[in-house]
């Protein structure tokens, strides 16, 4: 009996700039990795998947544009999770906290295996990776 093994797919998914997108992108991220069966650790990546969608909201998505979330199977039972957004600015860099943000990237870093960003024409991706 031959058993075919199904693999998960790359997801993604496109988010106006609103912060309505920033739940979405959380339930989307949900529903995707507990149909993986991931061994990625949900709660961690759900919170860097809000950081990022944030981020990308506040600093990288012009009006009337949209941003990328795309999910990716990593490694043997991992994730890597990408934010494209296409505005122009700078590459993120993990800031000093103040009092009224700036912990974002922190968190991220803190939690995912591993993370960076790089430029991309127009725009950014911003990524981390899970196991």
């Amino acid at each position: 009996m031959n058993v075919e093994l199904q693999l998960p797919t790359t997801r993604e998914r496109l988010y106006p700039r609103a912060r309505r997108s920033v739940p979405a992108a959380r339930d989307f991220t949900r529903a995707t990795l507990t149909s993986w069966n991931t061994t990625a650790p949900l709660d961690d990546v759900l919170l860097c998947v809000t950081e990022l969608t944030t981020n990308a909201l506040l600093h990288g998505v012009p009006p009337g544009r949209y941003f990328l979330l795309r999910l990716r199977p990593h490694g043997k039972a991992g994730v890597r999770v990408e934010v494209h957004d296409s505005g122009p600015g700078t590459l993120p860099i993990v800031p000093t906290p103040r009092e009224n943000g700036g912990r974002g990237l922190l968190l991220v870093a803190a939690l995912a295996d591993k993370w960076g960003a790089q430029q991309r024409h127009p725009g950014k991706v911003v990524w981390c990776e899970f196991g």
